[in-house]
């Protein structure tokens, strides 16, 4: 899959990470994880000091893939409003949802203490704006959702969001304490910890078969380079690419496109450096980064070709550009890096751990969605969950065929 094209900030903020070797033997081994991005490296984590034998192969260099074009915002709310998903779902069912993508962000401020390489972790308010008055009911009523499961959230008035930005819109939802990260740091941290606890990590070294030995009860891996890797359990935690594996009917790609500017010097004007997006579909979304860089997003396309796709780069580039000044007129920016990518969502809103016959004892990690460092962090603890101690209360809510609300 030609996943992104472009110009990336990520990488050039950790000069000399970490790098491993390149498999040249066969090997056993209690987990495999396929993938050395964000989800690969969670995954590590929570297997990390669990007594087991786990190995972990990317095709590339630890973080090369997706996770160089991952924004990293870290939320808890998504592009699917929970009032939306509760009528697919039930009540009951998201809001263990919502309980558990809250944990998954209070785990990966855990995370950054655990860690040796600092992935600047930083709290940050969000405002929610509605975009158009007809959005203001429906925001409306996503607060009062969420302030029944809890959750620290204020529901803000024009003149309110006049008074902490240099822009006016009719209402936002203004929540607490989410956060940001640096993605790229953040998975060669929780590699660099799970390293140092016993975890065996591979790069260059790209699988290109898989089978299972009924006998042996074993799944065994083959690489490009004729080696094999016998594993009791396996991870598949290769982002985007994991469908070239196993295709998923419930996934769904848009083509999305991302501006980081220039340093800034001045952040007066804009109240607590928010993580800031709106109702509006396609949306466009803004953060800023530990080094005072501006990062815009969004504006996606619904084209599934990458030539279609990067030939309008240049073009939502400026366009991104120009909604940051509407939002920011006196923060003067240019852009120094840009990049589109291919972006995946689950259609019914949810994250999935595929567990598929013609894979046994094997698990495909499809933390899918506009806060898919949260979904993975909170997957990669269900599947966890399960290998240690052979069962997650979780897992159901997750799996491919998921149970629905009975209409």
């Amino acid at each position: 899959m030609n996943l992104q094209t472009g110009t990336y900030y990520w990488p050039t903020t950790f000069e000399n990470p970490p790098s491993y070797p390149m498999l040249e033997e066969e090997i056993d081994c209690d987990v495999l994880i396929i993938g050395g991005g964000s989800s690969g490296a969670q995954s590590a984590y929570y297997l990390a000091d669990k007594q087991l034998d786990v190995v972990v192969v990317e095709k590339n260099t630890v973080g090369s893939g997706s996770t160089s074009a991952n924004t990293a915002i870290i939320q808890y709310s998504g592009e699917k409003l929970f009032t939306d998903l509760i009528n697919t779902f039930g009540e009951e069912y998201i809001g263990r949802h919502l309980e558990l993508c809250r944990t998954a962000i209070d785990e990966i401020e855990v995370a950054s203490k655990n860690a040796s390489i600092d992935y600047e972790f930083t709290r940050r308010d969000t405002l929610y704006f509605a975009s158009y008055h007809e959005d203001v009911a429906r925001l409306k009523k996503e607060y009062e959702l969420l302030k029944k499961h809890q959750f620290d959230l204020s529901f803000l008035t024009e003149n309110e969001i006049k008074q902490m930005y240099p822009f006016g819109k009719e209402a936002a939802i203004y929540s607490y304490n989410d956060a940001e990260i640096n993605p790229f740091k953040f998975t060669h941290s929780l590699f660099d910890y799970s390293s140092k606890k016993g975890v065996r990590i591979f790069e260059n070294t790209e699988v290109n078969g898989y089978h299972y030995d009924e006998m042996k009860k074993k799944m065994i891996i083959q690489t490009k380079t004729g080696h094999q890797i016998h594993a009791k359990r396996v991870i598949f935690a290769a982002g985007y690419e994991g469908i070239d594996i196993k295709k998923e009917k419930k996934a769904s790609f848009v083509s999305t496109y991302t501006v980081t500017t220039n340093p800034v010097e001045d952040f007066s004007s804009w109240h607590k450096r928010t993580l800031i997006w709106e109702t509006a579909r396609p949306y466009v979304y803004i953060r800023t980064t530990a080094d005072n860089r501006i990062i815009v997003g969004g504006l996606d396309e619904s084209t599934n070709f990458p030539e279609v796709r990067d030939s309008k780069l240049m073009h939502k580039k400026d366009l991104l550009i120009e909604e940051f000044n509407k939002l920011f007129p006196d923060i003067k920016v240019k852009p120094d890096y840009y990049l589109t990518a291919f972006y995946g969502g689950m259609v019914d809103g949810l994250p999935i751990i595929g567990k598929y016959p013609e894979y046994p004892n094997s698990y495909f990690l499809f933390g899918f969605g506009d806060n898919g460092t949260v979904y993975s962090q909170m997957l990669a603890k269900i599947i966890a969950e399960e290998i240690v101690e052979g069962h997650s209360a979780d897992m159901e809510l997750y799996l491919q065929d998921r149970p629905l609300l009975e209409k």
